[in-house]
């Protein structure tokens, strides 16, 4: 997804990075989320087949909709992995959270790229992403 170049200031985190981070338990964690989303406006959620009830996919979706962000779901489950393999669709991560006693999955979007083929996905998604952000941030800002 970085690598579309359609949405900027992101950098890959290597495994390498993700380990030292975690080693320093959770609140480093809580402190490398918190430096990712500094100046961002929105957060892009991908939706794979173990995404939702996961506890850093959790804290990031409580933190970006506290925070005032912009958030939006893209489901990946078309996009091949580095096996060539493609996995189950997963549940909406947002369909365990409520604002005012409403779903947070009927407020925020999570887009289903509606191809097969891994590379009508990815096309699909970068044709788009940079649209459903915008209008992540704006769904936001009428809140």
């Amino acid at each position: 997804m970085r690598n579309m170049g359609v949405i900027e200031g992101n950098v890959p985190v290597s495994d390498n990075d993700w380990e030292t981070i975690t080693r320093g338990g959770d609140a480093a964690i809580e402190r490398w989320i918190a430096d990712q989303m500094d100046g961002k406006s929105c957060t892009v959620v991908l939706i794979g087949s173990a995404t939702a009830g996961r506890k850093w996919i959790n804290y990031e979706i409580k933190k970006t909709w506290g925070d005032g962000k912009g958030l939006v779901g893209v489901y990946i489950h078309n996009l091949q992995d580095r096996n060539q393999q493609q996995a189950t669709k997963g549940n909406n991560p947002f369909d365990a959270f409520t604002v005012d006693q409403t779903p947070l999955s009927r407020i925020v979007k999570a887009y289903d790229p509606p191809y097969w083929r891994s590379s009508d996905v990815y096309a699909y998604i970068k044709d788009n992403i940079a649209n459903w952000v915008e209008e992540a941030i704006l769904i936001r800002n009428s809140r």
